[in-house]
């Protein structure tokens, strides 16, 4: 059965000589993996370019319930990417943000709203100027949202710590050494109570922005099975100063 849908490609497997396997987060199928034919022919229809992490996609796909890997019927790039594949700040944060999404983004379900989440958020990336030295930090925040371990941010505004097992702002030090102190604390707060819209006024030092990176990716791994270690954001940091 053919399905229209808007798809985020996630990650692009070579396959035997001319052939790709793409794992893409669609709308309306949730993670799906295509194989592509033919992608690294000179005249192919679907180019391997097309296939970037977080290129934005609108498909045409066949479907089996089954599961297993499926096809495409038709695939274009949409909207195109103006700046993120060409300027360093925006394309090292998109490979950061691809490699933590891939090890997020597991349900074969569709998911609208945290589709949309990650895709409008990309297009807002792909158009801004200003402001974006802190975008990983508030994107990874934001993200906790949409699976499910948002921290509570009752107490935010006056606690001295935030337990990070447990995602709560505290008055006490909490036992072990899975939790944020003074003045991480109040930052973190600071980037909580903060939109996409007022990223350019949050200001970090470069220090404050890696201590918090660490943290972030620290409380995803204790509230995601199987996470891992990312490597991706110690090349941002180089980028970032």
């Amino acid at each position: 059965m053919l399905h229209k849908t808007r798809g985020i490609v996630l990650k692009t497997t070579d396959y035997g000589e001319s052939s790709v396997i793409t794992q893409v987060f669609t709308e309306k199928l949730g993670l799906q993996s295509y194989i592509i034919n033919g992608v690294k022919k000179p005249k192919a229809k679907i180019s391997r370019n097309m296939l970037q992490p977080l290129h934005l996609l609108d498909m045409v796909v066949y479907h089996k319930g089954s599961g297993g890997v499926q096809r495409i019927s038709e695939l274009k790039t949409s909207p195109v990417l103006q700046s993120i594949p060409y300027d360093v700040i925006k394309s090292s944060m998109a490979m950061f943000l691809n490699e933590v999404l891939y090890k997020s983004v597991r349900q074969q379900t569709p998911d609208e709203n945290l589709f949309d989440f990650i895709f409008n958020t990309i297009e807002w990336l792909d158009h801004q100027t200003i402001g974006l030295a802190n975008f990983h930090l508030l994107f990874l925040t934001q993200l906790t949202r949409y699976l499910g371990f948002y921290p509570d941010k009752f107490l935010s505004d006056e606690a001295d710590y935030f337990d990070l097992k447990n995602g709560v702002f505290i008055k006490y030090k909490p036992d072990g050494l899975l939790y944020l102190s003074p003045p991480h604390t109040q930052n973190f707060s600071r980037l909580l109570q903060c939109s996409f819209e007022n990223l350019p006024n949050l200001k970090f030092s470069n220090d404050e922005r890696r201590y918090l990176i660490a943290k972030l990716l620290e409380y995803y791994a204790l509230h995601i099975e199987g996470f891992g270690n990312i490597h991706s954001h110690e090349i941002l940091e180089e980028v970032l100063g």
